[in-house]
């Protein structure tokens, strides 16, 4: 069965993940605070061999860089070679390299001789201390460095108080961004404060407002974090809070554990993500409470065997694969697990949303265990997905196939049917499995008429409510996500 081989995949995820990231600590244990004096974050061994091929699971003997197929732009490297090692201990506070922490001076060139610092020696760490406010300015940290590098964040650490304060010659659509790096990790027990209230106030996308009014918002704005071309990552403990756009970001990296982040923007901030990862494979998410104004976790296309568990999400769009298929794109995703997750007082819960036209396919996706508190669409794919009113119907969609519900409960807000499963008129959905879901409405009468449109799959346990649209057996035109080139 689909559903035993996406098991026996997990178990080997699971096992790979363990098996690279060392001696990190287990997903449940307590985190103690670090010493600043100490080698922040063990190192993460064995380095996944890239593929030119994105898609391709099996690595030549002697692999070249790894390059999504459409990979954002990134300057050149801004760090010379062989920077000086200032430190006999590799903790480089950023303090001792002139950094104020006062929320006014520009820290900017402080973080940047730390990190060059840290960069040269095995363990070394690049420390925010606490009870400072750095303000620094958009900087690509760029690697290769040495194993086991350590970027500590124990204060504040913020960009520009908005536009105004944004440097004309920076880039506005990042402001941290970690480039080319091997076995680093991202920490602390401070804040990271995107400063983002201006930025969302910008007169040039559209967002929803109060009342059902329509507000204005950022175009440009930047990613606070954004992780790029990277392998063996962690990223532990922090509080990351109020992003201009997307909180953080992973393209084109592959072994990412995420354990222990708070995540935090108003409920009507546009495009303020969670976390999004896009080109990415071998990703970890867990214990982590997120809340914004957008998805809570958004997964692009080129994302394979990622691992979500234990996750509390709300305010927010919910958990999404997707938007795919863009502009008539391929897009491609496999072996997605989502469990033991709390969803509460958002307009989705677990969406997968295409873009008509768009190529491709979302196979072997598993969401187990989901508790929903007052949930518009808690579960919901949209295969006509669309930002405007000038979409139409195509002849081409993204495959979706094997999609497995277990063990979903609690309440929806009444004015969405709890269940709805709009597929491509041309490709339907398949292999589609419900059991034990049981949505109730949060307030007034129960909704009984899931919506369902071109999909095929079966009900292992009755649901509630009961959904009678799902169709049993097969299309008549059968496909193979092989057809779609993944």
């Amino acid at each position: 069965m689909a559903f035993i081989r996406g098991l026996s995949l997990l178990l080997i995820i699971a096992i790979i993940f363990f098996d690279n990231f060392g001696n990190v600590e287990g997903r449940y244990h307590f985190h103690k605070k670090q010493k600043k004096s100490s080698n922040i974050g063990s190192p993460v061994s064995g380095s996944p061999a890239y593929s030119p091929d994105p898609e391709d699971p099996s690595p030549p003997s002697d692999p070249p860089p790894y390059v999504p197929s459409d990979p954002p732009s990134v300057p050149s490297d801004p760090y010379p070679t062989n920077p000086r090692n200032t430190s006999s201990d590799c903790v480089f506070d950023v303090t001792s390299f002139g950094a104020v922490g006062d929320g006014e001076a520009d820290d900017t060139a402080a973080f940047r001789a730390a990190w060059k610092a840290a960069c040269a020696v095995e363990s070394g760490v690049v420390l925010a201390p606490a009870d400072y406010c750095f303000k620094i300015t958009s900087t690509i940290f760029s690697g290769p460095c040495k194993p086991g590098l350590a970027f500590q964040v124990d204060g504040t650490l913020m960009p520009p108080d908005g536009p105004d304060w944004w440097p004309k010659a920076d880039s506005r659509k990042q402001w941290l961004v970690f480039y080319k790096l091997d076995q680093m990790t991202f920490n602390g027990t401070g804040i990271i404060e995107g400063n983002g209230q201006q930025w969302w106030e910008l007169p040039c996308k559209p967002h929803r407002g109060p009342n059902g009014s329509t507000l204005r918002g950022p175009c440009d704005s930047p990613a606070l974090i954004r992780f790029f071309m990277s392998s063996n990552l962690v990223v532990n403990g922090l509080r990351i809070q109020n992003s201009p756009q997307f909180h953080m970001k992973f393209d084109g990296c592959e072994g990412v554990l995420i354990d222990n982040l708070s995540i935090s923007s108003p409920k009507l901030s546009p495009n303020t993500d969670g976390i999004h990862i896009e080109n990415t494979k071998l990703v970890g998410i867990y214990n982590s409470m997120i809340g914004n104004g957008d998805d809570c976790i958004s997964i692009g296309p080129g994302c394979a065997n990622v691992d979500i568990e234990g996750v509390t999400c709300g305010p927010s769009h919910g958990i999404s694969i997707g938007s795919l298929g863009v502009h008539n794109s391929q897009a491609c995703v496999s072996n997605i697990t989502v469990r033991n997750a709390i969803i509460k007082e958002s307009d989705n819960g677990v969406r997968i949303k295409t873009w008509q036209g768009g190529m491709g396919s979302v196979t072997g996706v598993s969401f187990e265990n989901i508790q929903m508190e007052n949930v518009r669409n808690c579960i919901n794919i949209d295969q006509y997905y669309c930002m405007s009113k000038g979409c139409q119907n195509q002849t081409s969609a993204v495959y979706v196939t094997d999609i497995y519900y277990r063990n979903i409960k609690g309440t929806y807000d009444v004015r969405n049917p709890p269940i709805h499963f709009a597929c491509s008129d041309s490709v339907a959905c398949t292999n589609i499995t419900l059991s034990e879901v049981e949505l109730l409405p949060q307030e007034g009468e129960l909704m009984d008429d899931p919506f369902c449109w071109n999909a095929y799959g079966i009900q292992e346990t009755l649901t509630i409510p009961p959904i009678n649209c799902l169709q049993d057996g097969e299309p008549h035109n059968i496909v193979e996500s092989s057809e779609f080139g993944c």
